[in-house]
């Protein structure tokens, strides 16, 4: 069992930056895909970042691409993502999410993780 929990959402100013957190518990967790996904009003959740267990492999949504960084200490067993140059099409509900069994390269698909934090609000102003 995988409880996962994100903070650090808010709101920005657009071109300003936000860094989230999300720690997870449990064991094995640098053997775990962790993936950040988003929601906005009226939309659906989409993909933003993903990483490996080892951070060797790293994925975007083109939409973040350059403006956005995903790491993980798996030490302290979080994941990171760093949200600069903000925009207020950035404005939803952040999610967490980890894959403990094989994913293969299937890292931007939401049905691919098992455990999800609860999410945390970010509001960009224009």
């Amino acid at each position: 069992q995988v409880q996962l929990v994100e903070s650090g959402g808010g709101l920005a100013q657009a071109g300003g930056s936000l860094r989230l957190s999300c720690a997870a518990s449990g064991r094995g967790f640098s053997r775990e895909v962790m993936g950040w996904f988003r929601q906005a009003p009226g939309k659906e959740r989409e993909f933003v970042a993903a990483s490996s267990g080892s951070a060797a492999y790293i994925v975007y949504a083109d939409s973040v691409k350059g403006r956005f960084s995903i790491s993980r200490d798996n030490a302290k067993n979080t994941v990171y993502l760093q949200m600069n140059s903000l925009k207020p099409e950035d404005t939803a509900v952040y999610y967490c999410a980890a894959s403990t069994g094989y994913i293969g390269t299937s890292y931007t698909q939401s049905s691919r993780y098992n455990y999800w934090g609860q999410g945390t609000q970010v509001t960009v102003s224009s």
